[in-house]
């Protein structure tokens, strides 16, 4: 797994070989991050932006932000062995100080945030067989844990058949090969 673009363009960041967590393929990354940066629907200026990075895994997504702009990343992995990786691979980037570890459930962590906590892009890459996490999405639009212009950004397997625009207003939703990307606002 590689970096794209940015600072650190071409770095190899390590990743976790398990069925608890599945990397972000490198093109369906380069793909989302085309689109947020040329898309009319989508555009997105993540310069000096907020960005949660939710089900984060070993960081692929918000890592990938932290080499392209100058935000902050939030990431929430409840996974030990991803959570401690994400570690690893932040610390070996030397990105510490605009990255944010919380190793614990995504509910719980969005149960405890105000609505002084605000993002700008809140990325979502939940287990393909879980679907607790509109759970989540809802909880997020309750909480209002989100700025004025924001994206929902969500990754999920092409065959999903979740209707997402109960809860979102969906801009654009793309399927490459077995990931289905969608974007989205409250």
């Amino acid at each position: 797994m590689r970096i794209i673009s940015g600072k650190f363009k071409g770095k190899k960041i390590s990743f976790v070989n398990s069925t608890n967590t599945r990397p972000l393929r490198d093109y369906v990354k380069e793909n989302i991050f085309n689109i947020i940066d040329h898309g009319k629907k989508t555009k997105l200026n993540l310069q000096k932006t907020n960005i949660l990075d939710l089900y984060s895994g070993v960081g692929s997504f918000g890592i990938e932000c932290l080499s392209r702009y100058l935000c902050n990343v939030v990431f929430v992995e409840r996974d030990p062995l991803a959570s401690s990786t994400l570690k690893k691979n932040v610390s070996d980037l030397k990105v510490t100080n605009r990255a944010k570890i919380i190793s614990q459930d995504t509910k719980n962590y969005i149960e405890k945030l105000n609505n002084k906590d605000k993002f700008d892009l809140i990325f979502l890459d939940p287990p393909y067989k879980d679907f607790s996490f509109i759970k989540n999405i809802i909880l997020i639009k309750e909480k209002k844990i989100f700025n004025k212009y924001h994206k929902i950004i969500i990754h999920r397997e092409s065959n999903c058949k979740e209707t997402l625009g109960d809860y979102l207003n969906i801009d654009l939703e793309k399927n490459y090969g077995r990931s289905k990307i969608i974007f989205g606002t409250f």
